[in-house]
């Protein structure tokens, strides 16, 4: 199976210079965890997840342990509103992991895993195709096993997000 056959091809971007207030509602109101960032010809020039939204508010390591008392976690909830008003590229990550549409997708979780990541964008000659995370893999492995083990190839339903045809 390769990616393209699995991977999910309306994705949602950003850009450098989006605010990250917009990025956390579009992650918060699509649930999904994060982003590519493209540049205006489709390039991918980074990725922002929440972690990196979540690791802008709370002090680095080396600044926690020469804190001579435990950070007062309330107080830098508050901090919060000051990262939603970052541009994306302030927090981005800029080294991007990404997997070919014709990899196969064991390929791609190969790459996922080693590098600790949930998803992973697709690209042709840098250019983002699509996305595939590990839940998009894992189905399409069950459903493919499940197919086979107990015959349920006749039986389809649509795959809303995707419009894929998959079956029960």
């Amino acid at each position: 199976m390769l990616v393209k056959d699995v991977m999910t091809t309306n994705v949602r971007t950003a850009r450098r210079d989006t605010r990250v207030r917009d990025v956390a509602i579009l992650m918060c109101f699509h649930r999904i965890s994060g982003l590519p960032v493209v540049d205006d010809d489709g390039a991918i020039v980074g990725v922002i997840s929440e972690k990196d939204v979540l690791r802008a508010m709370y002090p680095k390591v080396d600044e926690a342990l020469r804190l001579a008392q435990t950070p007062h976690f309330e107080e830098l909830e508050a901090e919060y509103r000051d990262v939603l008003n970052l541009h994306v590229d302030s927090l981005m990550s800029k080294r991007v992991f990404t997997v070919a549409p014709t990899d196969p997708i064991l390929r791609a979780v190969s790459v996922m895993f080693t590098h600790k990541i949930r998803r992973i964008p697709v690209a042709d000659h840098g250019r983002l195709m699509g996305i595939l995370s590990i839940g998009d893999v894992h189905k399409a492995i069950f459903k493919e096993t499940f197919d086979r083990e107990f015959g349920f190839e006749d039986t389809q339903i649509t795959d809303t997000q995707n419009d894929r045809l998959t079956s029960p």
